[in-house]
Formats: structure tokens, sequence, C-alpha cells
């Protein structure tokens, strides 16, 4: 008498399962790298104003790196996205802002006959749209603290309105601009200041 062989229990439900579960983990992964290279290392901004033109045009896609700062100091020149001051979201401000470092913590820094003068040198600036029609300091900027100004100097909001940037509010720096395609490039390929400038960094 013939003995019906056990039937094997199909394994579809269970591939179908893990496939599932893989999945979500592949997803989650991602999620998680997603969210820890932008938090500790790089992540895309667009330009929505005009207060850094000509260097950097509204609509401007750019990479901001968070590495640099982790292990050096901002440097003059540096063009920087950082988080509302207390006093900006005094005013009710609560997205970052995008500016250049005029000043370092120490510095004495005036706006004055259309020249930016940081310790009792003028800043030869071959970045900006326009000269400076407005008169600013002198001010000395606190330790851990930053001064920044717009490119476009007089159509900035910046800190000749509202003082200076804290770098705990500081996010990154502004690298490399990868749209639109016709200006893809590092934002310092070229020299941030004239020849004649060598202030003390």
């Amino acid at each position: 008498m013939s003995q019906n062989l056990p039937q094997e229990k199909s394994s579809a439900p269970i591939k179908e399962e893990n496939t599932v579960v893989e999945i979500i983990k592949t997803i989650a992964m991602a999620a998680v790298l997603s969210f820890g290279i932008r938090t500790f290392v790089a992540e895309a901004r667009y330009i929505p104003s005009s207060s850094m033109e000509p260097t950097l045009l509204i609509n401007d896609r750019l990479i901001i790196e968070k590495m640099t700062y982790r292990f050096n100091e901002p440097k003059r020149g540096d063009v920087i996205v950082f988080n509302a001051t207390e006093a900006l979201e005094a005013q009710n401000f609560t997205e970052a802002f995008i500016k250049r470092i005029i000043g370092l913590p120490g510095d004495t820094v005036v706006v004055s006959n259309g020249e930016v003068i940081v310790n009792n040198q003028v800043l030869e600036e071959i970045y900006i749209k326009d000269a400076p029609d407005y008169e600013y300091g002198p001010v000395t900027v606190p330790n851990g603290e930053y001064l920044v100004l717009g490119d476009n100097r007089n159509n900035s909001y910046d800190s000749h309105y509202w003082g200076f940037v804290p770098d705990g509010k500081i996010i990154g720096r502004a690298f490399v601009r990868f749209w639109p395609p016709k200006r893809l490039g590092s934002l310092y390929e070229k020299p941030v200041y004239g020849d004649k400038i060598q202030l003390q960094e």
C-alpha cells in the first residue's frame, strides 16, 4: 500500500514577505543615510532673492557643505548659510539666510564713502554689484560671531541692519553651484579679494 508523500508547503508567501521586508529595510536605510548626509555633510539650497548678486542669482542651486567648519574656523570671504539669529527671529524671520563673511571675531568694521574698511584697511572687493551707498560703524565683531554682508550691498538685509551671526547659527559654507548648468562650478574659482588686501585671518 503506497503512502502519499507529505506535500511541501509553498514558500511563495515567505519569499513575498521577505521581499517586502527587504524593500522596507532598503527604504529605511536610504532615508537614514539621506538624513545623515543632509544633517552632517551637505545639502542643496536655492537662492530666493537678489541679495547676493552678481555672485548668486535668483533660483541658482547650490551645494552647502558642512564639514569644513567642523575642523576650521570660518574665513573672511566665505559665503555661508545660517539660521535666523535672535534679532531676525524677533522680526518673525524663520528661513535660512545666505551672505558673505566680512568681519571676523575681534575685527573692527566701517562702511564709509562707498568702501568697506576692516581694521583700518580698505577691503578690495571684486565681487560686489555696486559700492555701498550707506554709512555704517565702526563696530567691533564680538567673539564667536561674524559680520556678514550681501554682495548686492544696496539691496541686502544683512548685518548692517540687524547685527552679527553667532557661530552656532551657521549651517555651512556655500561650496558649488550645480544649476543652471551654464554656470556650474565652484564659488571660489577666482580670488575673493584683490591682490592688495592681505588682512590677518
